[in-house]
């Protein structure tokens, strides 16, 4: 395992880092996804991402139980703040100074812990004044609840505006938590320089396009039983990568990968990777073998050319259009 810097901060994260979204506490039994967070650790992964929203809760509680025991001081543990929670109150959700502060509180009883290394707005808020947002999340820091700050989908003007209040509030704004793949790519034209000017880092989610960049969906076929397009939760985002024209020239990508001597999966990856403003990449998995498999992505590089052909295989068919990041 290699590790980089997140932004301009003296945290150091794993560039592949484990997330339990989809699966720990719903799709996966708990002793299956304790075996996929031992076998992250046996790789080298030491950053593990959740959220409180991610199972309605479960996916924490489950995390903060295969990390019992585990040295704190040797792993980033990242969690995430949003998304409605609980009963559906009225306060249960957004980034309202309540929901932020009882919610930090929730996730470190969950994730059996007294701080979270990093703590991210899981999107952006516009009925609450960002400067409520930005002061409670400081004094979350303040009070050793929360080390740095980040936030996930959040725009270029977003993240602008959120970092000019953490300056004035003096704390550690990091990360930027946003979809990204060969396929996704719309934080190129704007999220990335501003973040690059920011001092921002991205953590990546979804490298291999909830599965389609593995190559097991294939064009003019049935998606295979058990994978995340015949399942309710995740079948939804994966529906717009399954095209026939998608599928076809994920395909072509399989002479380039054994070029590389890396499975499509892991092409994938180290391809996230190259982007010299990711600091992370997040893996899933329901199998302790998939981590195994993907943590190869580590340290890889990949050369200008194959870069390029990467690129004119995928022509027609990538995603770039920044206004696609878009908070509810």
């Amino acid at each position: 395992m290699e590790f980089r810097r997140l932004g301009r901060s003296g945290l150091s994260v794993s560039e592949i880092s484990y997330g339990n979204w989809l699966t720990h506490g719903s799709q996966v039994e708990e002793e299956q996804a304790q075996a996929c967070v031992r076998a992250a650790l046996d790789a080298g992964i030491t950053t593990f991402d959740t959220a409180d929203v991610y199972a309605n809760t479960k996916a924490e509680a489950v995390l903060g139980r295969a990390l019992a025991g585990q040295r704190r001081e040797s792993l980033e543990i990242f969690t995430k703040v949003y998304w409605p929670t609980g009963p559906g109150g009225p306060n249960d959700r957004g980034l309202g100074r309540k929901h932020i502060m009882e919610s930090c509180n929730a996730s470190l009883r969950r994730l059996q812990t007294d701080y979270v290394d990093l703590y991210q707005a899981h999107r952006f808020d516009r009925t609450v004044p960002l400067e409520e947002t930005m002061s409670a999340f400081a004094d979350l820091v303040r009070q050793g609840k929360v080390l740095y700050v980040g936030v996930s989908e959040w725009t270029a003007e977003q993240i602008a505006r959120g970092a000019a209040l953490a300056r004035e509030l003096n704390i550690p704004f990091v990360s930027n938590q946003p979809q990204y793949s060969m396929l996704w790519r719309v934080i190129e034209s704007q999220v990335v320089p501003t973040s690059e000017r920011e001092g921002i880092s991205q953590i990546v989610w979804s490298p291999i396009a909830q599965g389609v960049l593995t190559g097991k969906y294939l064009p003019g076929a049935q998606p295979p039983a058990g994978s995340r397009a015949t399942d309710e939760s995740g079948g939804k985002m994966i529906a717009r990568w399954l095209r026939d024209d998608v599928l076809e020239k994920v395909q072509r990508l399989k002479p380039l990968a054994e070029q590389a001597g890396l499975s499509l999966a892991q092409l994938a990856v180290a391809w996230v990777l190259q982007n010299p403003n990711v600091a992370s990449a997040i893996i899933g998995a329901s199998r302790p073998e998939q981590v195994t498999e993907n943590v190869k992505a580590a340290g890889v590089k990949l050369d200008a050319d194959l870069m390029a052909e990467i690129d004119a295989v995928l022509e027609g068919v990538v995603e770039t259009n920044p206004a696609l990041t878009v908070s509810p």
